[in-house]
């Protein structure tokens, strides 16, 4: 079967929506038809958008020396931080992006562990995050 043009008759058909919409049966729908009030998203497809959510977070903060000389481990601190809270939200953690910058890491992941943030997320994900940040490993 010709997927090619059959995916362009249906995009044509039921055209690109970026954010999602009430279709005119009245679902929530978004990108080219996807019924996702029903439907929903499989594990592998939720597992596609989380890839390159992380590949954008890796993009955004490839260009600061603070993140760039980091450890993979703390590197992916800060993706996760980014992902949850978007690159201008992570930047507003100043105190605990200059202790990181100077490699204090006990103080780094004690600013990060008194923030407002670390009581939204819950302990089990604080203590997580702040853990790698702290040690360079995985708890």
């Amino acid at each position: 079967m010709d997927t090619k043009n059959l995916e362009k008759i249906i995009q044509l058909h039921e055209g690109y929506k970026q954010k999602v919409y009430k279709c005119p049966a009245g679902y929530l729908t978004v990108g080219i038809g996807r019924n996702v009030q029903t439907k929903g998203l499989s594990i592998q497809e939720a597992l596609y958008l989380l890839r390159n959510d992380i590949q954008e977070c890796q993009n955004l903060l490839e260009p600061y020396v603070w993140y760039s000389t980091l450890d993979d481990i703390r590197k992916g601190v800060l993706i996760e931080l980014c992902f949850n809270l978007g690159l201008y939200g992570l930047l507003k953690f100043k105190k605990t992006l200059v202790r990181i910058a100077n490699e204090e890491w006990d103080e780094a992941a004690d600013e990060l562990c008194r923030s407002k943030w670390s009581q939204q997320v819950g302990p089990a994900r604080r203590e997580n995050i702040c853990y790698r940040l702290k040690y360079g490993q995985y708890p």
